[in-house]
């Protein structure tokens, strides 16, 4: 799922492209994408983008009378931008497309679950109601960072990632986040002391803000592909990376997985060597899921010579 830098990366291609321009129709290529009916897509045709936001993971244009169109990505949406007005509808994963003056900004998902969505809506109230109500992490001092923790007793990765908590941070940079910071996904809010909750406060600021400037430097004026928006980014120091080094101790990246997600980490970084268990090997190998990376060596190293 797009997040916080994916989201700023879009906004920062958009404004030079959409804003102050007329928007001359919305085509929808399934009807299942439009989550409202008030106000009808026919009344913003030809009014004028007064500017593009983010609402938590969302992309939010501004039309005049207080009427806005918000894109939620989800997973697996993505924006392109087509050089050609009234562009054609890309295959199979094309959602919807915006005509403007200047250019075809196309709306795709490519997943068959079809969770991302285009919502109309009317007036500042109903859109503030799309808003999940997660603390805008960029715009906090410490003070708020550390009452909103405190707030309810999570692991960490849970608490970093909800968005009634939280705005813009996903899977993918809680991770990044967490490996900076030096902290476990699993240890628990209500154990920080004040040193902790500092780090993580400055390693959320840090890993945010530096990841927003680099995508935008390095896409510039272009606007990025499906591709480009990614949640598995060469640089990253732990998620996706498993079994990879560590760019810190070169200690090999672990993991735990659960559902359609997993949480990448280093245990000699984040755990002090200690491996967090994974719910499935864990069950499948009980008392002999290894407990730190020495016993997974030892374990390793007897089935190779047993």
């Amino acid at each position: 799922m797009p997040e916080l830098p994916d989201v700023e990366l879009y906004l920062h291609a958009l404004r030079p492209r959409v804003v102050h321009q007329p928007l001359g129709s919305v085509r929808l290529f399934t009807p299942f994408v439009l989550r409202s009916v008030t106000p009808s897509l026919g009344a913003f045709q030809g009014e004028v983008v007064r500017g593009v936001s983010r609402l938590g993971k969302r992309i939010v244009m501004e039309f005049p009378e207080e009427r806005y169109l918000v894109i939620h990505l989800m997973v697996a949406g993505r924006l392109r931008w087509d050089e050609k007005r009234g562009a054609k509808k890309p295959g199979k994963i094309g959602l919807a497309a915006f005509d403007f003056p200047s250019g075809t900004l196309l709306f795709t998902e490519a997943s068959g679950k079809k969770r991302a969505s285009l919502i109309a809506v009317q007036g500042r109230n109903a859109l503030a109601a799309l808003d999940p109500g997660g603390i805008d992490v960029l715009t906090i001092d410490l003070r708020e960072f550390a009452a909103v923790l405190s707030a309810h007793n999570h692991t960490l990765k849970r608490a970093l990632t909800d968005p009634h908590l939280f705005s813009g941070i996903g899977n993918a940079y809680s991770d990044e986040i967490l490996h900076a910071a030096r902290l476990s996904p699993v240890q628990l809010t209500s154990k920080l002391d004040d040193e902790r909750v500092e780090r993580l406060y400055t390693a959320v600021q840090r890993v945010l803000r530096e990841w927003t400037a680099r995508l935008q430097e390095e896409f510039g004026s272009r606007f990025p592909g499906v591709g480009d928006v990614t949640a598995f980014r060469p640089e990253f120091a732990t998620h996706g990376k498993f079994g990879k080094p560590c760019p810190v101790c070169a200690s090999p990246v672990q993991r735990i997985k659960y559902a359609e997600n997993e949480t990448n980490y280093c245990a000699v970084c984040q755990t002090g060597g200690k491996l967090l268990a994974d719910r499935s090997l864990s069950r499948l190998l009980k008392q002999d899921w290894p407990r730190s990376l020495d016993e997974m060596e030892l374990h390793i190293a007897s089935r190779r010579h047993g």
